[in-house]
């Protein structure tokens, strides 16, 4: 079963360990993979240093005021397209990060073992036919520091919106 409109809107902080156990499904040809997501990492809006919204919105960022259940994907380092879950009311930029999925271990791995690029940015994960989120098992896991954010405040690097399934 599909996650429901409702199930995004809250925020990422809270969003990011119930994302955990859930199924990311990719149809790629024929063949509909699934995967239970198993790490993920909460980035809260323009307060949050660590979050691309810091400074505002720009162009990249636009997708992360509209409506939640909305994938933002992007191009680090112009290699990695690293896939994350619009969460939250509209206005509110914030987003979660899909760090793992079963047996993928790294942004950038997943999203090329998915065949996810920037062509992804946008899709509705609600109702997209080629990308979506289904419902699965609520995982046990631990938090940590979020990983890659040298430019963070000390305080947003030390806060613990790493959620990895144990």
């Amino acid at each position: 079963m599909r996650l429901p409109p409702n199930f995004f809107k809250q925020p990422a902080v809270n969003l990011a360990p119930l994302l955990l156990g859930k199924m990311l499904c990719r149809k790629i040809g024929m063949e509909v993979v699934r995967f239970a997501i198993t790490e993920t990492e909460a980035y809260a809006g323009e307060s949050d240093t660590a979050c691309h919204a810091h400074k505002g919105k720009t162009p990249r960022t636009t997708v992360m005021y509209g409506e939640s259940g909305i994938a933002y994907v992007y191009l680090c380092y112009g290699i990695h397209h690293l896939l994350n879950v619009v969460a939250a009311d509209v206005g509110e930029p914030e987003a979660v990060l899909i760090r793992g999925i079963g047996g993928i271990s790294g942004p950038g791995r997943l999203t090329k073992a998915l065949q996810i690029d920037m062509k992804f940015n946008k899709t509705n994960l609600i109702t997209s036919d080629e990308l979506w989120l289904e419902d699965g098992i609520q995982l046990p896991y631990i938090t940590t520091p979020r990983i890659g954010i040298g430019y963070a405040s000390e305080e947003d690097k030390a806060q613990l919106w790493r959620f990895v399934a144990v």
